[in-house]
């Protein structure tokens, strides 16, 4: 029961720091945030990340190229470009890499107020981190694992960021529903989305990459939203008017 309770944590927390740091902030610039809460936005998507974890600037960078050139060569992760999940994958992390050591270069626009700390990518973007969030999983599953099955969930807990970005990026070009017809294949994975915080609804969030709220029909429901309108509230972020137009 602890196995799958963590896991359950781990989903949500570490989907949560990739959706409302990485992707709206970092990627689209929904909202502003100090130099403070920056770095505690970073600090956390390391924590929850562990073994998986990417840099904020460079998933942003990525993301805005997918946007950008959706479902074309160019993409950096389509599933129009590779003939299976797994492959995608691959293709997603060596592209990612590329732009990470700066073997591939993209336009300065796509660079524009995207987050950086390059102190703490330096130590927490390194086989030395990922060898000692793997080897910490490893003791976690071997003390709290109570039978085989449970040993299947630490594979997905290493790539747990990987994951996320996957069951995004593959599913929602590939199946689900559209409350609009775009010049690309995006879809809303779930029509009531308990699984993705938001995320699922893919179709609408490239319809409008500038809107806060992912959701558009009566019956779409975007945690994150709602999170980050209670976090505007209170001072963390501050929320921008929506853009109906660009990426970010």
């Amino acid at each position: 029961m602890a196995v799958l309770i963590f896991f359950a944590i781990h989903w949500y927390v570490s989907l949560f720091f990739q959706s409302f740091f990485m992707h709206r902030y970092a990627a689209h610039g929904h909202f502003s945030m100090s130099r403070f809460w920056e770095k505690f936005f970073y600090i956390g998507s390391f924590i929850t990340q562990g073994s998986s974890y990417i840099s904020p600037h460079t998933y942003g960078l990525m993301h805005r190229l997918h946007h950008a050139h959706t479902d074309l060569p160019e993409d950096p992760h389509s599933p129009h470009n590779t003939p299976n999940m797994f492959l995608m994958m691959w293709v997603t992390r060596n592209n990612y890499f590329n732009l990470w050591i700066g073997k591939t270069s993209a336009e300065e626009k796509y660079h524009k107020d995207l987050p950086q700390w390059e102190a703490f990518d330096r130590f927490a973007h390194n086989w030395i981190a990922r060898v000692i969030w793997g080897l910490a999983y490893f003791a976690f599953y071997w003390y709290f694992a109570t039978a085989w099955w449970q040993w299947l969930f630490l594979p997905m807990t290493l790539a747990m960021g990987s994951l996320h970005g996957v069951a995004v990026n593959w599913w929602a070009h590939k199946f689900g529903y559209e409350n609009y017809k775009m010049a690309n294949t995006s879809k809303n994975i779930l029509p009531v989305d308990l699984l993705f915080v938001g995320e699922a609804y893919h179709n609408n969030h490239h319809k409008y990459p500038g809107r806060p709220n992912n959701a558009v029909k009566w019956f779409e429901f975007d945690l994150t939203y709602f999170i980050s309108r209670g976090l505007d509230k209170i001072g963390v972020i501050k929320l921008k008017e929506q853009r109906n137009h660009g990426i970010f």
